[in-house]
């Protein structure tokens, strides 16, 4: 990605979270995502498949944003399945900081690999460097809520927006889903990025 594509995102995702997300505490936590302590804007969104490159986190997480809106004004419209009305906060926040998570879990190394030529050289991968090993969901629901106040259902669909790949009991993110519509819908939105926006480079 280029700096001047990444630079774009950056001001995408600071556009959208100012003007929808009002909540106290927001300020800070949109301040700690910005500081130096965070790779928010630069760290990939996994270490080998999709948003596999420097931005890939910002990149995957507002496109989850666009998804999420466009499957909830969708099925809202549809009148086979009704979803409730969600403020354009609880969509910013659950789509925007659904992997929280992902700052500082990413680190570079160097592996051996043959080039073009078939010869060896030492190239850099990223590899997981978990410092806060606390699951996937429940870790970025934990890390927004040392910022600011999280709603029962935007925190749920957090927690569960990897679905039954998260889940030591198969039959909670079901419960959840059904409970919680914004959670079924947060995953749809996500697994429709993943796996049909971005997709592996390989």
């Amino acid at each position: 990605m280029t700096k001047e594509k990444l630079a774009q995102l950056k001001e995408e995702f600071l556009t959208i979270f100012r003007e929808n997300v009002k909540r106290p505490g927001a300020d800070k936590l949109l301040a700690y995502l910005l500081s130096e302590e965070s790779d928010f804007f630069t760290a990939p969104a996994s270490s080998r498949y999709h948003g596999s490159y420097e931005g890939g986190l910002l990149e995957h997480s507002l496109n989850v944003y666009k998804n999420l809106k466009a499957y909830l004004e969708r099925e809202r419209c549809r009148n086979e399945f009704h979803f409730p009305e969600y403020s354009g906060e609880s969509i910013a926040i659950c789509a925007l900081l659904h992997d929280i998570c992902k700052m500082k879990f990413y680190t570079v190394d160097y592996r051996n690999a043959k080039n073009e030529k078939g010869a060896w050289e030492k190239v850099p991968y990223y590899k997981v460097d978990d410092q806060l090993p606390y699951g996937h969901g429940e870790k970025s629901v934990l890390m927004i809520m040392y910022f600011m106040q999280l709603r029962m259902e935007e925190a749920m669909a957090i927690r569960w927006h990897m679905g039954f790949s998260d889940a030591k009991d198969i039959n909670t993110p079901g419960r959840a889903m059904e409970k919680y519509p914004l959670a079924f819908a947060l995953y749809v939105a996500d697994m429709e990025a993943t796996y049909f926006l971005e997709g592996s480079p390989n």
